[in-house]
């Protein structure tokens, strides 16, 4: 199959490390004989060109700015490239990307897939102050998000929550598939060294690692204050790290300098997604805290998957589909207590057996289900599915 694959974000930045889902899924595709054109959105205007991702995956970028002229020009740039296509295949529910998509399958007649991997209005909720604007915006994404799931071909979430909220949207007879974050099993994997990042940083206790992206909805402060409770009421001499970075950075900075962390929380910033398998190999507990609300309830963090590749031992927040991702191989702790995280963290650390347990049951789970291979067959049984497509 030729199969167009639409990103509303930047592939190629580091501040977007979200969009190696459709990067990995377009590869997973190209292993099993199809060919992939993937169009996206640089935050630069002048750094991308079009490139070859590999012999059958081609990257198009295409311009992010506002306006008329742009979004016409986008649209019919999509509906030239679908005209190749057998798929036209686009991931969340921004308009650069989704309405494009949308028209061009219409016009060109060609089966139109929406992968829904996150429920953007609620993160928008959560991740924005109370304004005329915010109003404006998130009765956009609330119309979008409940009008494509009426009007797409085939349908891919990464959690049962949107499941669910397909299931309200979308016509009876619309192929439904579960497409949950996956891990590379060659880049995360147990036996990478860790040893360059202790040298780095000059780690010699325990290292505890937070990974993720440093803005609202993500809960940082969690990690931070359970940091604070380890080291000040449990009298435990661990180092922490945060690995990642946005514009809550500062104040998060702030915060630890407040509760007088200074040199126990290492904040990293961000690196590529090729060094992130070193950094949490270096670290002996690596945790993923949530608070318990409508955003975290529909997640399936990729942070989790790639934990569970590197065989770490992991303690989380009870929340959406963490416990089924884990399962026996971590420990899971209550939404939003920074009590119940630390005492989740020592339990780890007190019992070397459970630790090991835990970490074997951990690369089984991402072996098992919680890899790429297994969400790109999905995604492709989908489109097949009430189709007259020829795989």
């Amino acid at each position: 199959m030729n199969i167009l694959m639409i990103h509303p974000h930047d592939i190629n930045s580091s501040a977007e490390p979200w969009t190696v889902r459709v990067v990995y899924i377009a590869k997973e595709f190209e292993k099993k004989g199809h060919k992939v054109k993937l169009v996206y959105f640089p935050l630069e205007q002048s750094h991308y060109g079009p490139e070859m991702i590999s012999d059958n995956i081609a990257a198009i970028p295409r311009s992010r700015r506002h306006g008329p002229h742009v979004f016409l020009s986008n649209i019919f740039s999509v509906w030239k490239l679908a005209g190749w296509a057998d798929i036209v295949h686009f991931q969340k529910c921004f308009y650069n990307a989704a309405i494009p998509a949308m028209v061009a399958a219409v016009l060109r007649g060609k089966h139109l897939h929406y992968d829904w991997d996150d429920w953007e209005v609620k993160i928008y909720e959560v991740s924005t102050s109370p304004g005329l604007l915010r109003s404006i915006i998130r009765r956009y994404l609330m119309v979008m998000e409940n009008t494509i799931p009426r009007v797409v071909d085939s349908i891919s979430v990464a959690s049962r929550r949107l499941r669910t909220e397909c299931l309200k949207l979308s016509p009876k007879n619309t192929p439904i598939v579960d497409a949950h974050v996956g891990a590379d099993l060659i880049r995360f994997n147990p036996q990478i060294s860790g040893l360059s990042v202790k040298e780095k940083f000059g780690i010699t206790k325990p290292l505890i690692l937070y990974l993720g992206q440093l803005h609202g909805g993500q809960y940082v402060e969690l990690f931070i204050r359970t940091a604070k409770k380890l080291i000040s009421d449990c009298r435990k001499d661990f180092s922490f790290m945060i690995l990642g970075d946005g514009y809550m950075a500062n104040d998060l900075k702030k915060m630890a300098n407040q509760l007088d962390l200074n040199g126990s929380v290492i904040f990293a910033g961000a690196v590529s997604h090729e060094l992130v398998p070193q950094y949490i190999a270096a670290a002996d507990v690596c945790v993923a805290c949530f608070e318990e609300n409508e955003v975290t309830s529909c997640k399936s963090p990729l942070k989790i998957v790639e934990y569970l590749a590197c065989g770490k031992a992991i303690v989380s927040s009870r929340v959406g589909e963490v416990p089924e991702m884990l399962q026996d191989a971590g420990v899971l702790t209550i939404p939003g207590d920074p009590d119940s995280l630390a005492l989740g963290i020592i339990k780890v650390l007190s019992d070397p057996e459970f630790k090991d347990r835990i970490q074997k049951s951990a690369r089984k789970r991402a072996e098992e289900k919680y890899n790429w291979e297994v969400s790109a067959g999905n995604i492709l049984r989908a489109y097949l599915e009430n189709s007259e497509i020829v795989p």
